[in-house]
């Protein structure tokens, strides 16, 4: 079996945090331990380990439940009614997804698994209601990261309407490698077929392969013993007219 992939970013040279909206930073999510603050959640609250690919919940079931990663990450997806798959995100480690069940959303719109592997806490609505409720500073920076995730899905909106496939992989490269946070670039232990790339970006595996090759060669990215290393140099194709 082949050995997952890892993308990592390096840097080379000064960083640009910001490049015309394409890319987004995420500075105003103060640090802080979620953990501590599920850990005071009596009952409501389930802990489980999840395999590779295996479903957390799927689309349609009922949205009675929100998540929060603690290790590993998290690919959601959406199927159209003619079986179209799209990947609409791909969550790591401090991650929350299924909050629009705080919202009155009764069916989940996406589904949910492991990638490669996850730890996920389960908190049940009425719990994770009575938690934001006697936790004002949990709740605050529960908004705060809802909002910081409001922007990277308009950010994600532009990107898609009025850039190409080309910029908008390399935008989807730099995200996964943790490039322009304030944090160290993070490996992004996962397996990343080209399809799932391509599903992420709205475009062909054959163009995402034709793209990869060509910023391999331009040393934007390099493969060292079967880990693939993303260089923040990626940037510069965001940056061109």
């Amino acid at each position: 079996m082949a050995t997952a992939p890892v993308i990592q970013a390096i840097p080379s040279g000064p960083q640009r945090t910001m490049a015309k909206g394409l890319f987004v930073v995420n500075r105003s999510v103060p640090a802080f331990s979620p953990k501590a603050f599920i850990s005071k959640i009596g009952s409501g609250k389930t802990i489980k380990d999840y395999k590779n690919k295996q479903a957390i919940f799927s689309q349609g079931q009922p949205a009675d439940s929100v998540f929060y990663i603690r290790s590993g990450k998290v690919k959601l997806i959406v199927v159209s009614k003619r079986g179209k798959e799209a990947v609409i995100a791909i969550l790591q480690k401090g991650d929350f997804f299924g909050e629009g069940a705080l919202a009155g959303q009764p069916l989940r719109i996406a589904s949910a698994s492991a990638m490669p592997r996850a730890t996920v806490v389960r908190v049940e609505r009425g719990a994770m209601v009575k938690l934001l409720h006697k936790q004002p500073k949990f709740a605050e920076i529960f908004m705060a990261y809802l909002l910081s995730r409001n922007v990277r899905i308009e950010a994600d909106l532009v990107d898609q309407l009025f850039n190409s496939s080309e910029k908008r992989l390399a935008r989807v490269l730099l995200l996964l490698a943790n490039f322009g946070k304030e944090a160290q670039p993070l490996p992004v232990v996962a397996k990343l077929s080209q399809e799932t790339l391509a599903s992420m970006i709205g475009t062909t595996r054959s163009r995402v392969s034709f793209f990869m090759n060509k910023f391999r060669k331009l040393g934007f990215l390099e493969y060292t013993n079967g880990a693939m290393n993303v260089h923040s140099s990626l940037l510069t194709v965001i940056l061109h007219d």
